[in-house]
């Protein structure tokens, strides 16, 4: 077994594997490289930056990747009723979290309300048979909450093609394991956990699975005193407090597992793990008092 990693996203990835070929790095790369010249809010030439930068109405080409994952934010963002939204871009930027980088101070409470206004997937006119997208109103797309899980499903399956039978790969905290280690174990992860709270980590065997994790420790900035994460939920335009530390949901689909858990995390306690249920999501959710929360279709996995 070999151990390939790098940087991407603004974070790192890497790669275990079990009798890699040839090239295996530079075609993870390549992999990587597609994605961010797509769907990158940070990379001013991304086809993302060029729609956010176009006036609302214009149609724009996009890559094949691009598409994949509008489908599946545009779908998470309907059943989650808007928790989820690839179009809250605005929002994401006036609290310090995008390209326009970190704010000093909170946002007027105008600021807000017109963020708010700007927030949406209902401006998203999307053509996937066509492969083009345009926008009717001038929101921002942001697929953060998602792209780092669409990109964890593009590395596996490159190596799928390239034969790879047994892998871990890892992007910022988003896993995904297949096939067994070379003793025959399967891949054992420890489910990430806040570093403020004290429990014992949930451990689960990753074998055809994608595990991600959304958690208001990870980034945040500090106004007064209080600290502001960076999960904003788009219906207030404001970064969430409902008391939600940490959100894990495992599936089969690694940009789903990404999107779900960023909005359960908007959610909260009661109505995420309500929706969890409903959607059969298996999902583990951790709030700042030291409740644990298991949906039942973890449970079952887990038994």
């Amino acid at each position: 077994m070999e151990t390939f990693g790098g940087e991407t996203m603004g974070t790192t990835w890497s790669a275990k594997i079990v009798a890699p070929p040839t090239g295996v790095q530079s075609a993870i790369e390549a992999v990587l490289a597609t994605i961010i010249a797509q769907m990158s809010h940070w990379e001013p030439t991304s086809e993302l930056s060029r729609i956010n930068n176009s006036p609302p109405g214009t149609w724009h080409r996009i890559g094949p990747e691009f598409a994949q994952v509008m489908t599946t934010a545009l779908d998470v963002a309907k059943r989650s009723n808007g928790a989820f939204d690839p179009a809250m871009g605005v929002a994401v930027d006036l609290w310090g979290f995008g390209p326009p980088g970190p704010r000093v101070g909170l946002p007027s409470e105008a600021e807000i309300e017109a963020a708010r206004a700007l927030c949406g997937y209902d401006a998203i006119d999307f053509d996937p048979l066509l492969l083009r997208l345009r926008l009717t109103r001038p929101v921002r797309l942001d697929l953060s909450g998602i792209a780092k899980g669409y990109a964890v499903d593009a590395v596996a399956a490159r190596l799928k093609a390239m034969g790879c039978l047994d892998f871990l790969v890892e992007i910022g905290g988003e896993l995904l394991g297949e096939g067994i280690q070379p003793d025959g174990q399967p891949w054992w992860v420890d489910v990430e956990a806040p570093p403020s709270l004290s429990i014992v980590p949930l451990r689960i065997a990753l074998h055809g699975l994608a595990v991600a994790t959304s958690g208001d420790y990870r980034r945040a900035f500090v106004a007064g005193g209080t600290a502001y994460a960076h999960t904003i939920d788009p219906h207030t335009a404001r970064p969430v407090v409902n008391g939600t530390a940490s959100v894990t949901v495992l599936h089969r689909d690694r940009a789903q597992a990404d999107a779900w858990a960023s909005a359960l995390t908007v959610l909260g306690p009661a109505a995420g793990m309500a929706l969890a249920e409903r959607k059969g999501l298996a999902a583990h959710m951790l709030t700042h008092d030291g409740n644990d929360r298991l949906s039942p279709a973890l449970l079952t996995m887990l038994a």
